[in-house]
């Protein structure tokens, strides 16, 4: 797709329905049995109880979000597991049609689905990657602690949404999230990184080649996106039925999240020459959908960038080659 034909696709709607208030708020019901349990470690377990209506699950993040959350209160981030050896890593050019036609609803277009191809093979090292997106909170402490002058931009004004704190920060450029990585090594004395694109893919569909991360086919219950209908992030974990084999939360939805890698094709495969690389020539994949953005970005082998303007609110993740302690 090139640029001319971006402003009459339902992919670049810069803004949709507001989202329906019982969507977002909790009955009087609901609302008395959240604040009957205030103990912090029950209200996390609310947030990833997938047994839940997602206004409880909703409302208990955002009592956490200002009172401390304590999934987020350790120095280092927590961590998931997830296994070396022999992966695959892409698309089969045989699917690229399938794919396009199963989301040309919202836009898609065969371009961008041709860049997962080739299918093929890489080699990987045990890692472990972080259970959550890095969130407002964290960044704020990594903005204090360092005076870095760029802002996510979602923060409105640049002021630190402290009832967002247990959200994942958006609308940072990936050599912002690289510099919190470096900071947090050297704040911690472990290593941090983003993770490569292929560890990335690896931890969001296993060993056994998820379509999304919590399974074959989409689910707007299990992701935070455009058909979930919040229209905004989302306390991390908040969306337990799309975690990932590893145990890993918000891969699928919420936002998208910067990997180590540029882009470039992969072995063997087409270089893409879509409105990324118009606009910006060489740009940084980002992984995993977000809330701005419809379903087919969650899929765990698409590739895509932060596109200039308010649609592409971008974060990331961390990852290690060391056990953390």
């Amino acid at each position: 797709m090139r640029l001319a034909e971006v402003a009459g696709s339902p992919h670049f709607r810069e803004q949709d329905a507001l989202a329906e208030f019982s969507r977002v708020h909790p009955s009087p019901e609901q609302a008395a049995a959240v604040r009957a349990t205030a103990d912090p470690a029950r209200l996390a377990a609310q947030v990833e109880d997938p047994s839940l209506p997602l206004p409880v699950r909703l409302a208990a993040g955002a009592i956490l979000a200002v009172t401390g959350d304590p999934r987020l209160s350790g120095p280092s981030p927590a961590t998931c597991f997830v296994p070396g050896g022999e992966t695959t890593v892409g698309l089969p050019p045989g699917e690229v049609a399938g794919v396009v036609q199963r989301w040309e609803h919202v836009g898609v277009v065969s371009s961008w689905i041709e860049k997962e191809t080739p299918q093929h093979t890489v080699v990987l090292r045990d890692f472990w990657m972080a259970t959550y997106p890095v969130t407002n909170g964290e960044y704020r402490r990594f903005l204090a602690d360092t005076g870095h002058a760029a802002r996510p931009t979602t923060w409105y004004l640049g002021a630190y949404p402290w009832e967002r704190s247990n959200h994942p920060v958006a609308g940072v450029r990936a050599e912002d999230a690289d510099l919190y990585a470096r900071w947090l090594s050297e704040r911690t004395g472990h290593p941090w990184r983003l993770p490569t694109e292929a560890e990335w893919e690896r931890a969001a569909k296993g060993e056994d080649g998820r379509e999304f991360p919590w399974g074959p086919r989409f689910d707007g219950e299990a992701c935070n996106t455009r058909e979930t209908g919040l229209h905004t992030t989302s306390p991390v974990g908040a969306f337990p039925a799309g975690v990932s084999p590893y145990g890993i939360h918000d891969m699928g939805g919420n936002v998208e999240e910067f990997v180590a890698d540029d882009y470039a094709p992969y072995p063997s495969g087409p270089f893409i020459e879509d409105h990324l690389v118009e606009s910006m020539d060489r740009y940084r994949v980002a992984r995993g959908g977000s809330f701005s953005r419809f379903g087919d970005l969650t899929r765990t082998r698409r590739r895509h960038g932060a596109f200039p303007g308010p649609l592409y609110p971008v974060g990331f993740r961390l990852a290690t080659g060391e056990r953390p302690s």
